[in-house]
């Protein structure tokens, strides 16, 4: 009875470690660790129902001796099914070889069991009754080895599969950021670089105020993308930096209209860098503006209850349809989402779809808690 009491606190113990939300906490700082301090605390429970159920037919220092037996013994037994015999069988999907290769561990050390320790220990059982409890004590204990030595290495597997599946999305969601970091077009620069290059034969103010701008683009993309979170006021830099840079291209002719409402607060709040150039880039990208007389680009920033609001407004190129267009259901907006998850799960509204004025608006709510 109470090696049975035993065994169920044993599972109950095991459960709640293996109970998803403490797992998790645990592993997410120090599974090798908690890995290791399972194996340490069944070997303590197991010297427990080794000495009180042998303790009715061994007297000290047999006891003794029948429990360092037992711990050397079964150790052999539990590394050998733990290393060896989950990951060959069970992790490759060989369940039949594993139950019967697990059935003749259990059978061989059984045995061995029975047949040694009464003629190392001088077991001698006066009565019928101590004989089944010795065989009894044995299956059991050697079952409990087993069975345990098989949950751990499976569930240890388990979760290294479970934690290289949340890498790989943490990777995945990197290379979101990357690719938010580098999405500047190399022919956007080439092409400035050489209107500057050619309006440098007359030095101007003009000239010098492009490259200027160029520099501060730069600077953001090198130095102030890689950073985890910027101002609100460095990354409006950035697309202003932007904006002149298209003008110079087009003469000053384009309709981009900037509206920053609490600027004293932009300096303040942080967000994640290349959120809003990645929305005015693909802004201006759709806009047809520059090619088309009407194409414009109106951004609206403003602060509402602890709620940054940015809205882009811009028209639709007359040679498109941008309710089904990849551009603006590609990957720039699917890496937005990903990055708006990240940080402000749960606190962040996001919609980017044709308005009834059959214009495209965007629209970026982020509640930063103050």
């Amino acid at each position: 009875m109470f090696l049975f009491v035993n065994i169920v606190v044993i599972l109950l113990i095991f459960r709640v470690l293996f109970s998803s939300k403490i797992l998790n906490k645990l592993m997410s700082y120090r599974w090798k660790f908690l890995l290791g301090f399972q194996h340490v605390f069944f070997f303590l429970v197991f010297v427990l129902i080794i000495y009180f159920t042998e303790n009715t037919f061994l007297n000290p220092p047999d006891l003794i001796w029948s429990i360092v037996f037992n711990i050397i013994y079964s150790s052999g037994i539990y590394y050998w099914v733990y290393q060896y015999l989950v990951p060959k069988f069970y992790l490759s999907n060989k369940y039949p070889e594993f139950i019967l290769y697990a059935l003749i561990c259990f059978l061989i050390s059984s045995l061995f069991r029975i047949l040694s320790e009464p003629a190392i220990f001088n077991l001698h059982f006066s009565k019928e009754e101590s004989n089944i409890s010795f065989l009894y004590n044995v299956y059991i204990t050697q079952a409990i080895v087993i069975l345990v030595a098989s949950f751990l290495g499976i569930t240890k597997d388990k979760f290294i599969i479970e934690q290289d599946v949340v890498d790989l999305g943490e990777q995945k969601e990197q290379l979101y950021i990357d690719l938010l970091k580098s999405k500047l077009s190399p022919h956007f620069l080439l092409n400035t670089l050489n209107n500057i290059y050619v309006n440098s034969f007359v030095p101007t103010e003009k000239t010098s105020n492009s490259i200027l701008q160029l520099s501060k683009l730069l600077q953001y993309i090198i130095y102030d993308s890689g950073k985890e979170k910027i101002s609100v006021g460095q990354e409006f830099s950035s697309l202003k930096s932007l904006a002149e840079l298209y003008q110079l291209k087009y003469n000053n002719q384009l309709d981009i209209i900037f509206t920053i409402e609490n600027e004293e607060a932009c300096d303040v709040i942080e967000i994640p860098p290349s959120v809003f150039l990645t929305l005015f880039e693909n802004a201006l990208k759709h806009s047809a503006i520059g090619m088309e007389p009407s194409a414009f680009v109106k951004i609206l920033f403003t602060i509402e209850n602890h709620e940054i609001i940015l809205i882009i407004e811009n028209s639709i190129a007359e040679n498109k349809n941008y309710s089904s267009d990849i551009g603006y259901q590609g990957l720039g907006n699917k890496a937005i989402t990903g990055i708006l998850e990240k940080y402000y799960s749960g606190k962040y509204s996001f919609s980017s779809e044709v308005s009834d004025d059959k214009n495209y608006r965007t629209i970026l709510k982020i509640n930063y808690n103050g």
